[in-house]
């Protein structure tokens, strides 16, 4: 979910610059560990803060592309939430306003998603693609533009195009 679906990157920055009043050049994440563009401390305080993640925008295009998908193939949405318990309510809540066309018995929050048995897995971490016996597809985000392990998708466009979907516009 995180940085594929929900824009968890640019919800940090927007909500760094509300709360700090510096707008931070996204650049500057580019190749370094998730969280490490930020003064220590400050993501772990928005993770654990109520509301950080039933308010992350939408990431472009993946709401067209997902229910495409949905039509012809079965859809899991798997996220390793267990670490941030607020998170658990606030990303349910989120899919269903956001996703609502994928029924609650596909949404899989776990602890690690070693688990997954599925033919592929999109995803913004090496972690979580590394032991996956499926086709792994690496979605673009700053803390992983130096990957060069899997295939990568940069945006939802190029995951329709990867699934060859038609009469799918992600905007």
């Amino acid at each position: 979910m995180d940085n594929v679906m929900a824009d968890l990157t640019q919800h940090s920055l927007d909500t760094y610059a509300k709360e700090y009043g510096i707008q931070l050049d996204p650049a500057t994440l580019d190749g370094i560990p998730e969280g490490s563009g930020f003064p220590e401390g400050v993501v772990l305080k928005f993770l654990n803060t109520p509301g950080f993640f039933r308010n992350a925008p939408v990431m472009a295009g993946s709401q067209e592309v997902i229910k495409a998908l949905s039509e012809k193939h079965e859809i899991f949405i798997v996220s390793a939430a267990m670490e941030f318990p607020l998170s658990l309510a606030e990303k349910l809540a989120w899919l269903n306003e956001h996703f609502s066309f994928i029924s609650w018995r596909n949404i899989v929050f776990c602890g690690s998603k070693t688990i997954v048995e599925a033919d592929y897995m999109i995803d913004d971490h090496d972690k979580n693609l590394r032991y996956f016996k499926g086709a792994p597809l690496l979605f673009t985000a700053p803390h992983n533009v130096t990957l060069t392990d899997y295939k990568r998708v940069n945006n939802w466009e190029e995951v329709a195009t990867f699934f060859a979907l038609s009469n799918v516009e992600a905007v």
